[in-house]
């Protein structure tokens, strides 16, 4: 099974407003386990980032002025993304702005989840943890997932990190396929990546048995405590009916 870990960041909140992406981020995961491709775009919006929404993600409007218009990458995108099941927090907010996106191209591109299935980890993780905070930090304090980089949102950081907290949520991490030869994690260009991703692997316990000495002195401990309770120790009474 193949599956997309998504996320993108915007020039606002409403696609409805004109509001445009500006970044995409994609991990791919096949039969569970991080394969190490992915999908990395900045875009120029053609228009102002709301200064709002820089504060959150830090990409302002100088950064994209020579980042390619989103009809220039809409293939690659849609091809990278065509038939897997999407993994997304909050996924009618991304994917609204992914079907605008392809919207304005007027080259009646299907709604996206129509090509793909779609896993709304927001609503997985209400179901699991009611009542509780779900947004993408409390998941990764929750699952013990490493989000030390994450000073500001960044698109395809935050689809590592949500990779990450969905295989602990749905049944344990698995290790990433493509590591560098100092052990480092790479991406599909070869770049090292800071974020660390959980192994869950088993690992053999080492059992240390007690030597006799030591059990001769566990039981002389055992008698001297009775004795001090005046045989009152819970392992001493008799078992209840």
């Amino acid at each position: 099974m193949r599956q997309i870990v998504l996320d993108t960041e915007t020039t606002g909140l409403d696609h409805a407003s004109g509001h445009r992406i500006i970044e995409i981020g994609c991990v791919e995961l096949v039969n569970r386990r991080l394969t190490g491709r992915h999908y990395h775009q900045y875009i120029n919006p053609e228009r102002e980032i709301d200064a709002g929404a820089i504060e959150v993600h830090g990409i302002t409007n100088e950064m994209l002025t020579d980042k390619p218009r989103f009809a220039q990458v809409a293939d690659e995108f849609f091809d990278f993304i065509s038939g897997a099941e999407l993994v997304i927090h909050n996924a009618p907010f991304d994917l609204g702005f992914v079907d605008a996106e392809f919207a304005l191209l007027r080259r009646k591109t299907p709604k996206i989840n129509t090509i793909c299935g779609v896993i709304d980890t927001l609503i997985m993780a209400r179901q699991k943890h009611p009542g509780q905070r779900n947004s993408l930090d409390a998941l990764c304090q929750r699952y013990y997932v490493d989000n030390s980089q994450r000073d500001l949102h960044g698109a395809l950081l935050d689809a590592e990190i949500l990779a990450d907290v969905y295989l602990m949520m749905t049944g344990g991490q698995t290790a990433l396929a493509l590591a560098g030869d100092d052990g480092s994690q790479q991406n599909e260009g070869g770049a090292a990546s800071d974020h660390r991703r959980l192994d869950s692997s088993p690992r053999s316990l080492r059992v240390i048995r007690a030597n006799t000495e030591e059990l001769v002195l566990h039981q002389k401990q055992l008698a001297e405590v009775a004795k001090a309770s005046d045989g009152n120790c819970v392992w001493q009474r008799p078992p209840q009916e």
